[in-house]
Formats: C-alpha cells, structure tokens, sequence
C-alpha cells in the first residue's frame, strides 16, 4: 500500500482551519446578533463566550481529524483494479475496476501548488460516485500515476468488469 505525501497534511490542516473560522464566526456572530435581540433574556456575555467555546472546540476536533487523515490514507494498484483504502471515523474501501476507467485527470488547486502536490482523479463508468480522486501526491507521482493507469485501463479494454 501507497500513502500520500505528508505534506498534504498542511493542505488539510489549512482547509479545516479555514472551515473552522468560517464556522466560528458564524456561531459568534449569530451570538452576538441574537444577545442584541428581544429573544435573548441572558446577558449577551456568556452567550458569546458559550459560542467561541464551541467554536474552539470544533476548530480543534477539525484539526485533531486533518491530521489523523493522513494516516488512514492508502491506495495500491493492484492487477486488475486500484484500491483505496480511507476514513478516520467512517473506513471506506474503494475499488475501482481498470475496465470501468473512463479518463483520468490531474489537477492542483493553488494552495497544492505552493506545498508542492497535485491530485489524481479517476473517473468511472456508472452513476454512483462516478469519481475516485486520490489526493498528497507529488507532481511527478501524479503524473506517472495518471500514465499507468491510462496504460492499464487501455490494456484492461474488453475485459468483463466486476
């Protein structure tokens, strides 16, 4: 099994830190927007602190789970298909036939192009998560992944699918 680069850590860790603010200050802004209504009865001082409360703490456990997400991050190209192996709370196991690749893509947002990584989508026959998008790779990795299976998935052409 394959992990990714662990640099995609830092990619991780600067989404879920930027979702985290969006969130937290949307839970202390309706605070303070509800302390300033007739709706709230209680000073607005423990109803905000409550809220930055909440919002640390999810801010952590959104960080705790960026980081351990790494860890639970494999992929393997096997003979006859590409296994991926992921999740912290929730392990999914996909397997992607090479007969049922329609095309394979790569791309790198702006924030993996500053750490240096690129992405691999794999797209699949079928309607149901008709995509596989294997992320933390390095440009070169992700080029040479995007060719074998490229390679394999015309080799596999003609072959019963699973």
């Amino acid at each position: 099994m394959e992990q990714l680069t662990p640099r995609v850590r830092i990619v991780w860790l600067v989404l879920a830190l930027a979702r985290a603010a969006v969130l937290g200050g949307l839970l202390v802004g309706g605070a303070i927007g509800l302390s300033q209504t007739a709706f709230s009865d209680a000073s607005p001082v423990p109803l905000v602190a409550t809220a930055a409360g909440i919002a640390v703490s999810l801010a952590i456990v959104r960080i705790l789970v960026a980081w351990r997400r790494y860890g639970a991050w494999q992929f393997k190209l096997r003979n006859d298909d590409l296994y991926i192996r992921r999740g912290v709370f929730t392990r999914t196991k996909t397997v992607v036939p090479f007969v049922r690749v329609q095309h394979v893509d790569s791309r790198r947002s702006p924030l993996e192009r500053t750490v240096g990584l690129a992405t691999v989508v794999v797209y699949t026959a079928g309607s149901r998560s008709s995509d596989v998008a294997i992320p933390g790779l390095t440009p070169a990795r992700a080029e040479a992944l995007q060719e074998s299976l490229r390679r394999l998935a015309i080799e596999s052409e003609g072959e019963d699918a699973v």
